[in-house]
């Protein structure tokens, strides 16, 4: 792997993705959309590569009308069915099992059951999985490689925008007008579920909206064994 992303650290996302498909072939390999920005720029190059690429959502039973509208949007403009997968509970469930509003108190054990383990439950039908992670997002995301041996969840992960900034994310959004998120246009540079996602405010960090007053900044999908301390 390390050798792959030090060939393919300056090149196009798009040059990244095919490597990947090319690589893992295209049912060894899926997306993890979360309806971004950034994921959606990847469904419209990925769409361009191969439109018969899985591309999977985590659907936690609590995300904004706004994210599921975009959804819907990107399914018409592409012709493309997500897959949608969820957690083994129910809302209902969890509250039986675990408490009501089980994201106040323990968020970290919310994100697990709504989350994770949905995710490690898809995972094993592929060999790799492409994500919109950058670098520049989060102190937990700064070391990201464009390819790397996922040890969380055993297969290889692909993150073709890892050296992008924001501004040549939206311009790629922009100039390819992909549909997005209107909330991004509200102060919400990163949206998770409806009860732990807040407005930006000037001057914060991008991710500062995510798990607002806990000291809580990933949802456990994308953090490496060495820095779960900062979950």
């Amino acid at each position: 792997m390390r050798r792959a992303a030090e060939t393919l650290r300056r090149a196009h996302p798009s040059d990244i993705l095919e490597w990947g498909l090319r690589t893992f072939g295209q049912k060894g390999i899926a997306l993890a959309c979360s309806f971004g920005v950034e994921d959606v720029a990847l469904v419209d190059m990925l769409h361009r590569l191969d439109p018969e690429v899985d591309v999977f959502y985590l659907d936690t039973d609590l995300l904004f009308p706004e994210t599921l509208e975009t959804r819907d949007r990107l399914s018409e403009r592409y012709g493309k069915r997500f897959i949608r997968i969820s957690p083994s509970l129910t809302l209902e469930e969890q509250a039986q099992k675990y408490g009501e509003k089980l994201w106040e108190k323990d968020p970290n054990l919310c994100c697990r059951l709504r989350k994770v383990e949905p995710l490690a439950r898809v995972l094993t039908g592929y060999r790799a999985w492409i994500t919109g992670i950058r670098r520049e997002q989060s102190p937990t995301r700064a070391r990201a490689e464009v390819v790397e041996w996922d040890e969380v969840f055993g297969l290889v992960k692909v993150n073709p925008l890892a050296f992008w900034t924001t501004k040549q994310v939206w311009a790629y959004v922009v100039e390819n007008r992909v549909p997005y998120n209107p909330m991004h246009d509200r102060d919400y540079p990163s949206i998770g579920c409806m009860p732990c996602t807040r407005q930006v405010k000037p001057g914060e960090d991008p991710r500062a909206g995510r798990w607002p007053g806990k000291a809580k900044t990933e949802c456990g999908l994308h953090v490496k064994p060495e820095d779960e301390s900062g979950n």
